[in-house]
């Protein structure tokens, strides 16, 4: 398995943003520049800090998309339930705060001080990597917070994943798909068994999945470590799914609480499924953190995770942000823009990260509309990035194709030839949370 460049998305120089001006310094040790996959070194220093990790129960959720939403899911209803919720993600749209939130909310800057102060000596001298350094906070930070549960989300991979170090309650395993490849494997099943490191000796796993290849791969390590094996099929407990702008409706069969009538703000036919293996993956917790069928819908309801499929309505016109970021993320974003009914014409804004499959990705985007601008988001770090106009020439356009590298001209552009219509940003984290920053949306509000 080959080592990525531990740039963890270009933020170890990217300040709090949304929580004052507070560079990453102040808050996390010194970093190491290179990366040693394995566990050791994020071991040893939550063992330094006293195994902040073991004082809470945990849910692992892994997969290649959705596995963020399915996630930010459980911890909605888990807090909807009256328990003090942790949820770790990565990576953050605009604020490095997101991905450390407590019941809902990303942790404020003062609370991050000073958990960032309470790890910085003891972690001196450590070499972490900033993932490493970012996943020990997080555990640290929620012990802290005297968190009843945290829901932790993988980084990459899952194996070798620094969020590996935890003995949860339940994993949870999206799907696979083409993504980071270079580093976990040509193949959907060398993918597939990167991500299956998470599934853990007497651990109950969950799973998505829908092919019957990487499904058995799944299977096969839980047989191995025995781990009790569940699978949650989207197709055959989401029925009468209505998609609109506000979210999802859907009644949904659970093997715990009947059939729920489901309410999501979280639009789209994948977004459903997230919810299913969520619920899944609730029915298999423990009697002290199992939910009742109340929590679980409510939950459903109030679940806030921007970036997905959302829409805004401003003055200016309609915005959506999704941060599709490989060829799965697109087709998913393709299937459901349709669905939307969203004011026209429809004008895509895009930029995608030089290391990501652009060639694969473009085609689809394309077909979605007429029009489009392609961009560099600023803070892409320089050796990840794209060359847009040679991503235009590399491809077949089939529509107006604008190239403008200056993102704030690029914003602007797309604004103008969608006029009252509808922009849609999509491509990467990058594109959607700079966007938001220049656009002056926050995406949790005043939190």
């Amino acid at each position: 398995m080959k080592a990525p460049p531990d740039t963890d998305f270009s933020v170890q120089s990217k300040a709090l943003q949304g929580g004052g001006d507070i560079p990453l310094h102040l808050v996390l040790p010194p970093l190491s520049v290179g990366v040693e996959w394995g566990l050791g070194r994020t071991e040893r220093a939550l063992e330094l800090l006293g195994n902040p990790h073991r004082a809470y129960p945990t849910i692992h959720v892994g997969g290649t998309n959705g596995k963020g939403s399915v996630a930010a899911v459980l911890a909605s209803v888990l807090s909807q339930a009256g328990k003090r919720v942790g949820l770790y993600t990565s990576p953050h749209l605009c604020s490095f705060r997101e991905r450390f939130q407590i019941d809902g909310k990303p942790v404020s800057a003062q609370d991050l001080l000073e958990a960032g102060e309470g790890v910085r000596e003891p972690l001196s001298d450590a070499g972490l990597t900033f993932f490493e350094a970012a996943t020990v906070l997080a555990f640290h930070l929620f012990a802290r917070a005297e968190v009843e549960v945290a829901l932790v989300e993988v980084g990459l991979g899952g194996r070798l994943d620094s969020t590996n170090v935890i003995l949860p309650q339940v994993v949870a395993i999206t799907n696979v798909a083409f993504d980071h490849h270079e580093y976990l494997g040509n193949t959907l099943p060398e993918i597939a068994r990167e991500k299956a490191g998470i599934i853990k000796a007497g651990v109950p796993v969950v799973t998505a999945e829908t092919d019957p290849q990487l499904l058995e791969i799944f299977r096969l390590r839980a047989r191995e470590v025995g781990a009790p094996f569940h699978r949650v099929d989207p197709a055959q407990v989401v029925r009468e799914l209505e998609v609109a702008p506000r979210g999802n409706a859907f009644t949904l069969s659970t093997h715990s609480w009947g059939e729920l009538p489901v309410i999501s703000p979280l639009p789209g036919a994948h977004q459903a499924g997230n919810v299913a293996l969520a619920v899944g993956c609730l029915e298999l917790l423990p009697p002290g953190l199992k939910p009742d069928q109340e929590a679980v819908m409510e939950g459903v309801a109030e679940v806030r995770w921007p970036g997905r499929l959302q829409i805004e309505s401003r003055p200016d016109g309609t915005w959506v942000f999704d941060v599709a970021h490989n060829v799965a993320g697109v087709l998913a974003l393709a299937e459901s823009l349709p669905m939307l009914g969203l004011p026209q014409p429809l004008v895509l804004l895009v930029g995608i990260q030089g290391d990501k499959d652009w060639r694969s990705m473009l085609p689809p985007l394309f077909a979605m509309t007429r029009e489009a601008v392609l961009t560099q988001p600023p803070t892409v770090p320089p050796e990840r990035r794209w060359h847009p106009l040679e991503a235009a020439g590399a491809v077949e356009p089939r529509l107006n194709l604008h190239i403008l590298p200056d993102f704030s001209e690029a914003v602007a552009g797309a604004r103008r030839a969608a006029g009252k219509g509808t922009v849609v940003v999509t491509g990467s984290h990058h594109t959607v949370g700079d966007a938001m920053n220049v656009l002056g949306i926050l995406p949790y509000g005043e939190d």
